[in-house]
């Protein structure tokens, strides 16, 4: 294991993942940009951006890293209820600025983002070139809840959900883990793992196994019609 932090240059390039730092766990480099071109580099090498205000940018990969294996998502009895019995519409890809400033807007417990403006304005960007994607959750027309990631290959790379309205963010992650196992996906990445995403049916593997897998599976040919704008009807 390295005890160097990498410093980025002009290259799009990584250092392997395997060498981001112990502690903090999966810190491995620091500068660069958010290119698009970067920011598929990183994905595809298992490393991701994420930082706070007055920092540089800096790229983690950590061990173990917080998974979704599609087959495995949690849903309990009382929130088939709630999914049968509810009135959301769940859509893709139908407002993706909106989504991402739901989920940079600040919490009760987390006063401040790290979805800063110029990570909006880099993950736009991907949204724009087919490589970022929302999921939207409606009551009515009002957006309620959603969440946004990445998907290369047989991955999505999840990076924030949020909700202001009951089990909005939940039905945003069933609905999208469901969509994505019927296409064949065979992972949701969540990063770093949390109460709340364990009680889903997330776990932890290896950062070794999950650069396996992606090594495997990051190349694989999306369908062409696959992140276009459209309703979800359905949750299994």
């Amino acid at each position: 294991m390295s005890n160097d932090i990498f410093l980025l240059d002009q290259s799009p390039l990584f250092p392997p993942a395997d060498l981001a730092q112990e502690n903090p766990n999966g810190l491995l480099a620091v500068g660069g940009d958010l290119s698009v071109e970067r920011l598929i580099e990183a994905y595809k090498s298992g490393i991701f951006p994420w930082f706070c205000e007055g920092e540089p940018i800096l790229w983690w990969s950590p061990d173990p890293r917080c998974v979704f294996l599609l087959d495995d998502v949690h849903v309990s009895r009382s929130m088939k209820r709630e999914l049968n019995k509810s009135t959301y519409t769940i859509t893709i890809n139908k407002s993706f600025g909106a989504v991402v400033d739901g989920c940079a807007a600040p919490r009760a417990k987390e006063p401040e983002t790290w979805i800063l403006p110029e990570m909006k304005s880099a993950y736009q960007e991907l949204h724009s070139q087919g490589f970022a994607h929302s999921i939207e959750v409606w009551k009515d027309d009002e957006l309620v809840g959603g969440l946004y990631g990445v998907s290369l290959g047989r991955f999505f790379f999840g990076e924030s959900m949020f909700s202001r309205a009951k089990n909005a963010s939940k039905f945003a992650l069933i609905y999208l883990t469901n969509y994505l196992l019927k296409n064949d996906f065979i992972l949701l990445d969540s990063q770093v793992g949390n109460p709340h995403l364990y009680s889903m049916g997330a776990v932890d593997i290896t950062r070794e196994n999950f650069l396996e897998l992606l090594a495997k599976h990051s190349d694989w040919q999306q369908p062409d019609d696959l992140w276009q704008p459209k309703q979800l009807l359905d949750w299994r």
